[in-house]
C-alpha cells in the first residue's frame, strides 16, 4: 500500500494568450475550476494507472466533492479530513503554448498536526510507501516519523525552497525532481547538463534512487550504478500543468505492481505524454486503459 499525505487544491484555470506581465492587466478566454494539488493530482494519477493509494489530506468542508472525485477514481479517501477552514486552491494561468504561471495559496493543507503524523505513522505497516510532496506543514517530523516506523519515503519536492535543503532528505528512497529542482538541491545552474545534475545528486544523496523529469528532454532514472533514460514522446502540449504529478502517479503504480524501472518510466512517460494534450491538471490525466491503448496503437513513430 502507498499512503498519500498531500494537498487537496481547488485550481482555478485561466487561458491567456500569454503569461502576465508585472503591472499589467489582461483578459482571459477561458475560466474553470477543478480538483488539483499535487497530492491529490498524484494520488488521482497512481489509482487511474490501477494502483492502491491511501489519501491522507484536509479539504475545507463545503468541498466535499473533491474527496468524492477522488473516492470515485479509486483512492481511499478514508483519511480526507473534512475541516472549518478554506480548502487550498491555486491560481492557474496557462497559455497558447501550454505554459503556465501558479500562484498558490495552502488553506487546510498547512493545518496538519502531531496528531495527524502520527495517526499515518502508525496505521501504516513496515515496508509501506509514504508519498509527500512540499504543499504540506509539518514535513521535517513527517520525514523522521515515517524512517522510525521503516516507512519507503518517496518525495516530490515541489514547489521547492530553501525549507527543503534542510530536510532530512537521505531518509527519502525515492526523489522525484524535475530539472529547476535537482539544480535547486545540487546548487548547480539549472542550464546544466542532465547528467552532471545526476551526478551531484547521487554524491549529496548516495542512497536515494533519484527520477529527473525533464519535460521534452525525457527522464532519467538512477540509483547507485544504474541509470536509465526515457525519452519524450514526440506531442505537441496544449496544457503542461499536472504533467509531472500525472508520470509520478503512473511511475509508482507500475513500481507498485512490479515492473522493472525501464517499464516504469515508459508507463509513466506514455501517460504524460497523453495528458498534456488536454486541459487542466486532474481532468488531464488519462485512464489505464487510454495509456495502454497508446501504447498498443502509439500514433507517432518510436522515438
Amino acid at each position: 500500500m502507498l499512503h498519500n499525505l498531500g494537498s487537496i487544491n481547488l485550481d482555478h484555470f485561466y487561458r491567456v494568450s500569454h503569461l502576465v506581465h508585472p503591472g499589467e492587466t489582461l483578459a482571459s478566454h477561458g475560466y474553470h475550476v477543478g480538483l488539483g494539488g499535487k497530492g491529490a493530482n498524484q494520488s488521482l494519477a497512481m489509482a487511474l494507472a490501477g494502483g492502491q493509494v491511501s489519501h491522507w489530506g484536509r479539504l475545507g468542508r463545503q468541498d466535499a466533492w473533491a474527496r468524492d472525485r477522488l473516492a470515485r477514481a479509486g483512492v481511499d479517501v478514508s483519511h480526507v479530513e473534512l475541516v472549518d477552514e478554506p480548502s487550498g486552491h491555486a491560481i492557474i494561468q496557462v497559455d497558447e503554448r501550454g505554459e503556465n504561471a501558479i500562484i498558490l495559496h495552502p488553506g487546510a493543507n498547512h493545518g496538519f498536526s502531531r496528531r495527524h503524523r502520527d495517526t499515518l505513522c502508525k496505521a501504516a505497516k513496515p515496508g509501506d510507501w509514504l508519498l509527500v510532496q512540499n504543499e504540506c506543514n509539518a514535513l521535517p517530523e513527517l520525514l523522521e516519523c515515517a524512517r522510525r516506523h521503516d516507512l519507503a519515503i518517496a518525495f516530490n519536492p515541489a514547489p521547492m525552497s530553501d525549507a527543503v535543503l534542510s530536510l532530512p532528505l537521505e531518509a527519502c528512497r525515492l526523489l522525484f525532481v524535475n530539472r529547476g529542482e535537482a539544480a535547486w538541491l545540487t546548487g548547480l545552474p539549472e542550464a546544466s547538463d542532465a547528467r552532471v545534475l545526476l551526478e551531484a545528486l547521487h554524491e549529496r544523496l548516495p542512497h536515494t534512487a533519484t527520477v529527473v523529469t525533464l519535460g521534452s528532454e525525457g527522464a532519467w532514472y538512477q540509483s547507485g550504478d544504474e541509470r536509465h533514460f526515457q525519452p519524450a514522446l514526440p506531442v505537441e502540449p496544449a496544457d503542461t500543468t499536472g504533467a509531472g504529478d500525472t508520470f509520478i502517479g503512473y511511475f509508482l503504480a507500475a513500481l507498485q505492481e512490479g515492473q522493472p524501472i525501464t517499464g516504469c518510466l515508459a508507463f509513466a512517460a506514455q501517460a504524460a505524454a497523453l495528458g498534456v494534450q488536454r486541459p487542466g491538471a486532474a481532468d488531464s490525466i488519462p485512464s489505464r486503459d487510454e495509456v495502454e491503448r497508446l501504447v498498443s496503437h502509439p500514433p507517432y513513430p518510436s522515438p
